[in-house]
């Protein structure tokens, strides 16, 4: 295998509307390498991916490939050197199969025809060299996040790139999904395939990358070798000072709290079955399992945005039936979605509409909205989660994940809730965005409010729940109080092997 810088980046700088994202960056990739970049939202390691892949072009210095000076126009033009993009948000077409998907623009044709012969054959030695699988005739939109996931990388595959730039691989799967990525990325670098790992999870990058390099502000800080740090000076380097990586000093509501939300044998059709629990006032409940588990559509379901075949829900001592979000806004249930730009955000709406849209009727007089009231509330809720900028006008799809992240609690928050579901609340955030968001959180509980949380990540269930219920295969199987709650113990609960049965709503 060929030694050797296979990417240079020289002197590289872009903007965004003013704004320097990335100033004076140089940098270089070697061949066959896991190349990690670090940093909080906002530092510009996504920037430099995507000028890496073609899908930005800088506004000064070079990038030089193969020990040539190239110009990429389009992602495309990156391709016919070999550098595909796994972006941190999906980039498949819905209404497509996996096998359309994955072959997209190098489809196998026999007299001018697509060969579904010769693309199912093709499919089946990729996935094998893969190691994963997903039904080629499943369409994308009936996919979760996580299995979308695997077909943007068996896609990369399928183009034999010589060097992938993963932007956020994993903040979508389960930490089972996560090792067998990580494994298949290891397997691609031992064939000399080069990997640009874009990631907040400073563990993952220190376990998979040869390298790491920081970035803030869009300066480049340092590059290092990843045996000589450690995430706490990863953080220090990224944030220019220490911060703690801990979780929040758990405050128990009292025993005899009031319940505010109990739910009660809880059923849908395929997904989940005889669902039964409560959150008193100031209690954060957390669900844990595996991806497709059956957590975020129960979540979904509380919420309304999913039809139940059976079961109640009592909200502060009163039934209640729930058959749609805004029927469940109005009674003071609030969901933090799995996906803050397919589920989330109006993406092309500025920050105050996203915050405003469900409570229209508290800024508007009769048909009219109250524009300067409007943006007085929001602006003030803005700076109250440190939003930035926390300008009302600022379209959503210019922030970066961090902020885009906190402008969707501030959507929940601006009619505080009685109950507040958050479902993968950090996804796709840096540490210092997590922090906040974890005391945040935390926060909302100290103010009475009772609190749903979902995540991918055990240590936050583990970190912030006073609570937490095991579920497998659609069904609580195991609850923990605050003194039973141990990794070990959960994770045994939700890995567990024993079969069961289909589920079926009586």
């Amino acid at each position: 295998m060929t030694k050797g810088p296979l990417v240079e980046l020289k002197k590289i700088c872009k903007r965004f509307d003013g704004i320097e994202a990335l100033k004076d960056v140089s940098l270089t990739v070697e061949r066959g390498t896991v190349h990690g970049l670090v940093g909080e939202n906002g530092a510009g390691k996504s920037t430099l991916g995507k000028i890496i892949a073609g899908v930005h072009r800088p506004d000064s210095g070079q990038l030089i490939v193969d020990n040539q000076a190239v110009s990429f126009a389009t992602p495309r033009d990156a391709l016919a050197h070999g550098i595909v993009m796994i972006s941190q948000e999906v980039s498949l077409v819905p209404k497509r199969t996996v096998l359309e998907n994955v072959f997209l623009g190098i489809e196998s044709t026999k007299y001018g025809l697509v060969d579904k012969s010769a693309l199912a054959s093709r499919y089946e030695e990729l996935t094998g060299r893969a190691g994963i699988y997903i039904h080629p005739d499943t369409t994308l939109d009936h996919l979760r996040i996580a299995d979308q996931k695997k077909v943007e990388v068996l896609r990369a595959v399928a183009r034999n790139a010589r060097l992938g730039v993963m932007d956020e691989p994993t903040a979508a799967l389960s930490s089972e999904e996560a090792a067998a990525l990580y494994s298949l990325i290891n397997s691609l670098t031992a064939i000399g395939t080069t990997v640009v790992y874009v990631s907040h999870f400073l563990e993952e990058v220190l376990q998979l990358a040869d390298k790491v390099t920081v970035l803030r502000n869009g300066n480049l800080i340092k590059t290092s070798p990843v045996i000589e740090e450690t995430p706490e000076s990863l953080v220090k380097n990224m944030l220019g000072g220490f911060v703690s990586l801990g979780f929040p000093e758990k405050n128990y509501s009292r025993p005899d709290a009031p319940v505010v939300l109990q739910v009660q044998h809880l059923c849908q059709q395929g997904d989940f079955e005889d669902i039964s629990f409560e959150i008193r006032e100031g209690e954060i409940v957390g669900l844990a399992g595996l991806a497709g588990s059956g957590r975020s559509e129960i979540c979904r379901a509380i919420f309304g945005a999913e039809k139940i075949a059976g079961g109640t829900m009592v909200l502060r001592g009163k039934a209640i039936q729930v058959k749609s979000p805004r029927a469940a806004v109005e009674k003071g249930i609030a969901l933090l979605p799995e996906s803050r730009k397919l589920a989330g955000l109006v993406m092309n709406f500025s920050t105050s509409n996203n915050i405003t849209l469900p409570h229209l009727s508290k800024i508007s007089l009769g048909p009219l909205i109250k524009l300067a009231e409007e943006k007085d509330l929001t602006q003030s809720i803005l700076t109250q989660l440190d939003v930035r900028p926390p300008d009302p006008m600022a379209k959503v799809s210019s922030l970066s994940g961090g902020n885009q992240q906190k402008t969707l609690f501030a959507k929940w928050l601006f009619k505080k809730p009685l109950v507040f579901i958050a479902d993968e609340p950090t996804a796709g955030v840096d540490v210092g965005a997590k922090r906040a968001i974890y005391q945040l959180i935390h926060k909302l509980a100290g103010e009475g409010l009772a609190v749903l949380l979902v995540s991918s990540d055990i240590e936050e269930v583990l970190g912030l729940s006073h609570k937490v219920l095991a579920i497998r295969n659609g069904r609580i199987v195991m609850e923990f109080d605050r003194d039973e709650i141990t990794e070990d113990k959960v994770m045994n609960a939700i890995f567990a092997t024993d079969k069961e049965g289909d589920l079926k709503c009586n």
